[in-house]
Order: C-alpha cells, then structure tokens, then sequence
C-alpha cells in the first residue's frame, strides 16, 4: 500500500528567468537565423511554462504523470517541474462539517433528532487523492453513520425509575458521548488520510411525535423528587421539635396530642399554600 511521498521541485523564480531568456533570445534568433533549431527551443520553453506550481500557505500540490503518483509538494511557493506533469490541488486547511439533522433511535426505541458539528483536516493527501473517490463526500457519508451508530448505543435520558439505570446517556454525558463520538469518526474516516480534531453533538432532542410527552413525563419526574425532597426535610423538622420538646419539658403531650401536632405540622410544610393558623386562647383540654 502506497503512503503519501513528499516532493519539492525546482525553484520557480529561478526556473522563471531561465525560461524567459530562452524564450525570447530564441525568438530573436529565429527571425534573424530562420533556423529550425531555435524554432524548436521556442516551442519547448513555452510548454516549459506549463511547469510552473503555485502552492499557497496550507494548500498541497498532488503530482502526477500519466496517471502515476509522483509526490506532493506541501511547501508554499513557485516551483517548476515537469510540464507534462498533472497537478491536484488539495487543502491542508481544517474544515467545518454541520451535519444534517437525523431521526434515529436510541438505546431504549425513542426516536430522537441528533446532528454533530466536525473539525477535520487532511493529513495523508495519497490517501485522499486515491483512496476514496470524494473524500469531502465520504466525509458527510461517514460522519452521519457514526452519529446514527451512537445513537443507538446510549439512551437519550436516564429512566431509574423503569429499571433502566444508565451511567451514560446523550444528554447528561456531554464529555463522554463526545469522545466516543471523536473517536468513531476517526476510525472511519482514517481510510481517507483524515485526521478528526473536534467531533461534538450540535443538536439532540426528541422527535416531535413524542417531543411533548417526554416533557410531561420530566416534568412530573421532576415534581416527584422536589415533593420527596420536601417531605424528607418536613419529617426531619418535626422530628426535631419534638425531641426538643421532650427534651426542654416545655409541654407534656399525650400519643394522641403528639400525632394532632405531627399532622398539622406536616400539612403546614408540604402544603402548596400559605396555612391559616387558629390561635387557640383557651387550655389544651378544649
């Protein structure tokens, strides 16, 4: 298997001052002589100057001669070469790649929109030349089954309460899909001499058919856990008022007092509204 070959041709601006002395001193001397010799020398300098390479600042040159690889000239500049020589230009720059947004599903069945946003660049031009037929389209190509790969690998949310406990999930674990995401891509696109250098997630929600009872299915998760935060923290404080009592002997209650105390206490602080407390003026007895 052939690897990328790096070349660096004649330098150009000297090559350029060649061909024009001879250039012009053998069209002086063929109109003056007529000779078929400086005729030739002037058609072969002005195919010469069908040799002159122009590589800009991260850009490469890919060589070729009758369909052989030559080499690639990585080094910004004027050169010269070969005029027979065909030239491929190929860029060195890192590129943006916005994919599209996808419908796949996840671990658990639930259709989901995913896009992934890419930072790439070539690093083996023989690889992107030769090895695959368009390497910008096997780009696109590669990048959208790696992200539908990884969709299907992790859940979009973690569902406990279904008994399905995931350490990972798209949503939560931003760093971690992200790696896993980086690293599929490379793995594929490595074929192409590319090499991956940022792979994240651009987009990620649930599909719209079921976009809005996922959100209900939150949101009362959500009020569940913030009720049982409260009734935990309720609990604790009557709890502790009732030690204190006991322990200080301000009041002596009963089992049947000490409940009347407990419920009122615990509908105070869970209840959504403001309680209206009666001020009882009389004895405990009444």
């Amino acid at each position: 298997m052939k690897t990328e070959k790096i070349i660096k041709p004649a330098n150009g601006y000297l090559m350029l001052v060649i061909m024009l002395l001879l250039f012009f001193s053998s069209i002086t001397f063929s109109i003056q002589q007529e000779t078929a010799v400086y005729i030739l020398v002037t058609i072969l300098s002005f195919i010469g100057f069908f040799g002159f390479i122009l590589v800009n600042p991260n850009t490469s040159k890919v060589i070729l001669l009758f369909g052989k690889y030559v080499g690639t000239v990585k080094d910004n500049g004027l050169y010269w070469a070969n005029p027979f020589f065909r030239k491929k230009t190929i860029s060195l720059r890192a590129s943006n790649f916005d994919s599209e947004r996808l419908k796949v599903n996840d671990k658990l069945g639930n259709p989901i929109m995913i896009s992934t946003i890419l930072v790439w660049r070539v690093t083996d031009t023989y690889k992107a030349a030769f090895d695959v037929d368009n390497y910008e389209n096997f780009v696109r190509v590669q990048t959208d089954a790696a992200v539908r790969k990884l969709a299907s690998m992790y859940p979009y949310d973690n569902f406990a309460d279904e008994g399905h406990d995931e350490d990972i999930t798209l949503r939560s674990s931003v760093n971690e899909v992200s790696e896993a995401l980086e690293k599929e891509i490379d793995e594929r696109l490595s074929i192409a001499g590319i090499e991956v250098l940022e792979a994240r997630i651009g987009y990620l929600a649930y599909a719209q058919e079921i976009a809005s009872a996922m959100l209900k299915r939150q949101q009362a998760t959500a009020i569940v856990a913030a009720r049982h935060k409260i009734v935990q923290g309720a609990v604790e404080m009557v709890e502790m008022a009732l030690l204190e009592l006991n322990k200080r002997q301000i009041v002596e209650l009963d089992d049947e007092r000490k409940a009347a105390m407990v419920s009122n206490l615990l509908i105070i602080l869970c209840g959504d509204k403001e309680a209206s407390p009666v001020v009882n003026t009389g004895t405990l007895s009444h």
